[in-house]
Formats: structure tokens, C-alpha cells, sequence
């Protein structure tokens, strides 16, 4: 009988992968793509009237960046239950909650309505978002890279990073077409809209999921006790590292999804032009994460990780000299420039993050120390961008410079790790359960030597007795 990652490949079973893997994480991130889009034009008016715009998105930002501060715990207590019981019922589960989630914000009613209720329930919802994505990203990415067959772990790993690229486009085009249809007034009515057709759209994403293969989303046959503690026992240095790399690669990603919005409007373009250039950033990262994806599978994963990140943190200033040019098409190709070296962390980073650990414990170390990251980076990437531009009177030098330094991380920790891609699954598995092998052994052994200094005392005392 072959297990999931040595069958053999097939278009049908790939495109099968990507709908769980790629198309539940698409809605997922559609969801994340929408809000930021409204914390950037809707929100500071809607949620925060009083306040002055720039002033307003800081604070439309540090809502969207709550979100963050819960998926780590929502990264602990899926990660726990995946490993337990299995992938599905997990990944059902969260996508259902992000779901209804971003439905009712598109019910919420606005501060002229309930006053500082608005805002209070805004931030309640964006925290059961954060909550479920805690487990969705995990559950997605290992769900790739267990189903892929020998070689392919990078590709197959990166349809979860192609998911993200069509959740933004998706979240763009959704926002462009509502803003051109109702000529950029988003702020009466018409934001609602993508938070609602987000609701509904998590359908096809639930459909894919229940009819996902068994044995792809089955727990190890024996699955530790408390994943996460052994996880932290065996692999502390693979936890950190892996959390340097989410710090810095969501830092970046979320600059790239939402400030970069922010700093398109504040430039002078339109906000329906401002959906334009993130669309072509997310067509972008669909195109190129498969291939920076597919390169790790054969020029390994640290080379294509940390020379990426390098290149990418030199395109940021490239980037900011092009669109302060205050041309459209100028700015668009820097867009779609900037999305084609984003690909080059994003492709590699589900199955380079995922390999190191073993399958009993996959699923609490990657979800661990990608949240972590997430919380601390992207939960703090936009705000923080934004109070650069504030601090340095709209000098976009600042945040590039914080980007990079950024990146930095991403391409440090990725030369620290092992390199994988040459390794089976069922070698990183084996290697997991020869290190729980040999903790028992000692453990064994501690016992019997305890119980020999007991028996050797008990015999002296005996033989010896006090006078």
C-alpha cells in the first residue's frame, strides 16, 4: 500500500490538491484581502469618523493587526487537534469560522449608527478571523506536501502560497468592480458587498475539503501525546528558525497586501486604480510562487529562500523610486515586479517550514511557528509602515528600509535550517520517531538504574546494618 506522498502524479490528483490546499486557503486570504482593502479606503470613515484619515487607517490597521494576536493561540489548539485526530475535521472547522466571520462584518453597522459599538465588534469579529486562520494556513500547507509525490514537495507545497495569490485576486477584483460600479462611493453601502460574497464563496472551499482522500488528511498512526510539547522538546532550534522566517516573510507579505494600498492613495492615485495594482501584485505572486516553488525541488531550499529574500528586500526601494514617478503604468509594472520576487519566499516557504518536523508533531510545529511570526510580523506590518510614513513626513525611504531589514531575517534563518528537499517524507518521519526512540530508551534506562541504586542500597543496608 503507498502512502500519500510516494503515488504517483496525475493532473486529476494535483488539481485535487490544490482545490483542499490552494482553494480553501484562496477564500481564506480572499477574507484577510477584503478587509485590508476596506481598513485602507472604507473603514477610517465608516468605524473612526472622528479622527483624521492618515491618523483613522493607523487605527483601521491596529484592528486588522488584533486578528494577528489571536492565531497563534488558534495555531496551538488546531495544530494540537490535527495531530490528534486528523486534518479535516480541522480544516472543515476553520474555514467555517472565518466564513461566518466575514460575513457579519459585512452586517456590521457603522459608528453613526451604535457609536463605540462599531468599532468594539469589529475588532471581536476580526479576532475569531484570526482565531480560525491560526489553523487554516498549517492544515493547507501539509495537506500539499504529504500529497505530493517524490521531488514535487516545493511545488505541490506552494499551491497553498498560489491560494493566497488568488484570494487577492479575487479580494481585488471584487473590491474593483464594486468600487467602478458604484463610481469609488464605497463608503455608504457598497463595501459590504465583498464581505458578503465572501461569506457565501466558502461554500466551494467546504465541498473540496469533505470530499478531500482519506489518507492525506489521516493523523500519524501514532501521534504524540501532546504535539506541541514534543515539538518544543526535540525541535527548538527548527521552531525559532522557522518563526524568523514567518516574522519576516509575513512582515513583507502584508506590507505588500495592505500598506502598499495605503501608499498608492496617498501618492495621488484613485482607489479603483489602487485595486488594480493589487490585483496585478496578486496575478504576480500566482505566477511565480509555482515556479520559485518548483526551483527549491531542485536547486534546494535555503538557495532559493534566502538569495530571494535578498533580491526582494533590493526591489523595495526599486519599488517606492517607481511609483513616487506618479505614472500608472509605471507603477503597475512595479507592481507586478514586486509580486514576481515576492514568489520567491512565498513558494518555497509551506514546505521548507513543514519538513522540519515529523509527521506526529507536523501539524502543531508548523502552525506554532508560523503564527508566532504571523502575530508578531504581519499583525504589526501595516501599522508600523504606516507610522513611518507618518514619523518621516511620507518619506517611503523608512519603510523600505524596515521591509528589508525584514527579508534579512527571512534569508538569515533559511541559511541557519537544514536543507530538506533531498529527504523523503518518510525519512524526516522516521528521523521524528527514532528521536521519540531514543528519549524513551533513556528514559527506560534512567528508570533501571534508579531501581539498581535502590536494589545495590537495599542489599548494603541488609549486609551492613547500623550498629
Amino acid at each position: 500500500m503507498h502512502s500519500p506522498q510516494t503515488q504517483p502524479a496525475s493532473s486529476r490528483s494535483a488539481f485535487r490538491t490544490f482545490c483542499v490546499s490552494g482553494m480553501g486557503t484562496a477564500l481564506e486570504f480572499y477574507d484577510f484581502i477584503i478587509y485590508g482593502t476596506a481598513a485602507a479606503l472604507v473603514f477610517p470613515q465608516v468605524f473612526f469618523p472622528q479622527m483624521d484619515h492618515l491618523t483613522a487607517t493607523l487605527v483601521a490597521f491596529s484592528a486588522f493587526g488584533a486578528g494577528f494576536f489571536a492565531r497563534p493561540l488558534g495555531g496551538l489548539v488546531f495544530g494540537h487537534f490535527g495531530d490528534r485526530i486528523g486534518r479535516q475535521k480541522v480544516l472543515v472547522t476553520t474555514l467555517l469560522l472565518m466564513g461566518l466571520s466575514t460575513f457579519l462584518i459585512g452586517c456590521l453597522p457603522g459608528h453613526a449608527s451604535v457609536g463605540v459599538a462599531a468599532p468594539i465588534l469589529l475588532v471581536l469579529l476580526r479576532l475569531i478571523q484570526g482565531f480560525a486562520a491560526g489553523g487554516e494556513w498549517g492544515g493547507a500547507a501539509l495537506f500539499g506536501i504529504e500529497s505530493a509525490p517524490p521531488g514535487l514537495r516545493g511545488l505541490w507545497g506552494s499551491f497553498t502560497s498560489m491560494g493566497i495569490g488568488v484570494g487577492g485576486i479575487l479580494g481585488a477584483a471584487v473590491f474593483a468592480i464594486v468600487s467602478a460600479a458604484f463610481n469609488d462611493n464605497l463608503v455608504d453601502f457598497a463595501w459590504r458587498i465583498p464581505f458578503w460574497l465572501g461569506g457565501t464563496l466558502v461554500l466551494v472551499g467546504l465541498y473540496a475539503r469533505l470530499k478531500a482522500p482519506a489518507a492525506a488528511i489521516a493523523p500519524a498512526a501514532e501521534p504524540a501525546r501532546a504535539p506541541l510539547a514534543e515539538a518544543l522538546r526535540q525541535r527548538p532550534r527548527q521552531l525559532l528558525l522557522c518563526t524568523g522566517i514567518a516574522f519576516g516573510y509575513c512582515t513583507i507579505a502584508y506590507i505588500g497586501s495592505t500598506f502598499f494600498l495605503t501608499y498608492a492613495t496617498q501618492v495621488g492615485f484613485g482607489s479603483t486604480q489602487a485595486l488594480m495594482f493589487d490585483l496585478a501584485l496578486s496575478v504576480a505572486i500566482v505566477c511565480s510562487a509555482p515556479l520559485f516553488g518548483y526551483l527549491s525541488d531542485r536547486l534546494g531550499r535555503r538557495v532559493v529562500m534566502g538569495f530571494g529574500a535578498l533580491v526582494m528586500a533590493m526591489g523595495l526601494f526599486v519599488f517606492f523610486s517607481l511609483v513616487s514617478l506618479h505614472s500608472f503604468a509605471i507603477a503597475l509594472f512595479a507592481y507586478c515586479l514586486t509580486g514576481l520576487l515576492m514568489g520567491a519566499t512565498q513558494g518555497p516557504i509551506p514546505a521548507f517550514l513543514g519538513e522540519q518536523f515529523p509527521r506526529s508533531m507536523r501539524y502543531s510545529g508548523i502552525s506554532a511557528s508560523y503564527q508566532i511570526g504571523a502575530a508578531l510580523g504581519g499583525g504589526t506590518a501595516s501599522s508600523i509602515a504606516t507610522a513611518i510614513l507618518i514619523l518621516t513626513d511620507h518619506d517611503p525611504l523608512g519603510v523600505a528600509l524596515y521591509g528589508a531589514a525584514a527579508l534579512a531575517l527571512v534569508a538569515v534563518c533559511s541559511l541557519l535550517l537544514r536543507e530538506t528537499s533531498r529527504l523523503s517524507m518518510a525519512q524526516i518521519d522516521e528521523e521524528g520517531s527514532g528521536d521519540a526512540a531514543v528519549e524513551r530508551c533513556q528514559g527506560a534506562g534512567l528508570i533501571h538504574a534508579k531501581g539498581t541504586a535502590r536494589s545495590v542500597t537495599h542489599e548494603h543496608r541488609t549486609q551492613h546494618p547500623r550498629a
